[in-house]
């Protein structure tokens, strides 16, 4: 079974310029997830889909190779399950066949490697995707809301009275960036992760910070020298 990492990442961030090149605690962002893919030993390959040149050179030096993402596949409006399929048939192109697929994107710096690895213990035969979550701090039922035309609000899901406490509601997860782990097959014949039975793998809060505004940078690099103290 041959086990290829890939990393997806766009050099026109809007929420913070050059994101996954941005240096935090030392490092440009990017080189987490090159390096957490290196610790893991059944990982054979580590692939960086970029658009961006210096992305590209970022991620060689810390040794992944690059496969070249059209710009049209690195707008901000781009499906990111299109550059899946790219990276899919890129390689194949060349050559490479591969049955596990895993994709860890820049943005989850605080991921260890037993979050990886639980991820991919848990691709069976009955599952198509895998994925991080981790427990909502917030419920649909509850205090989500949505807001109408007038500024008036409501719960997101009206739940008719069936639910007095939040403490009786489902549980509720956000899916998180830590990783995904799927197969090739699936990706190349599918239009998205729901297309099939994906399964979630519970990803502790303070290593699934997913980072988008400089906010979530300020935050990791907290947690990166609380860790390190």
């Amino acid at each position: 079974m041959r086990t290829f990492a890939f990393i997806f990442a766009r050099g026109g961030s809007k929420g913070v310029p050059g994101k996954n090149i941005k240096e935090i605690c030392g490092k440009p962002l990017i080189a987490y997830s090159i390096e957490i893919a290196k610790e893991i030993e059944s990982i054979e390959k580590i692939f960086v889909s970029t658009e961006d040149d210096n992305i590209a050179t970022m991620a060689k030096k810390y040794g992944a190779d690059i496969i070249s993402r059209p710009v049209s596949l690195a707008e901000d409006d781009s499906p990111e399950w299109l550059a899946w399929q790219h990276s899919v048939k890129w390689l194949g192109e060349k050559g490479e066949s591969f049955d596990i697929f895993v994709s860890l994107p820049a943005t989850s710096p605080l991921r260890n490697k037993k979050d990886i690895t639980q991820c991919l213990a848990s691709l069976d035969e009955k599952t198509d995707v895998v994925v991080g979550i981790t427990e909502a701090t917030r419920s649909p039922f509850f205090n989500m809301v949505k807001k109408d035309a007038n500024g008036f609000i409501d719960v997101l899901i009206n739940n008719e009275n069936l639910y007095t406490r939040r403490q009786d509601t489902p549980a509720i997860f956000d899916m998180t960036t830590v990783g995904y782990v799927s197969r090739p097959k699936f990706i190349t014949n599918s239009t998205g992760i729901f297309d099939g039975k994906v399964k979630g793998v519970e990803i502790p809060a303070e290593r699934a910070l997913d980072i988008d505004t400089e906010l979530d940078f300020e935050i990791a690099e907290f947690l990166m020298g609380k860790k390190n103290d």
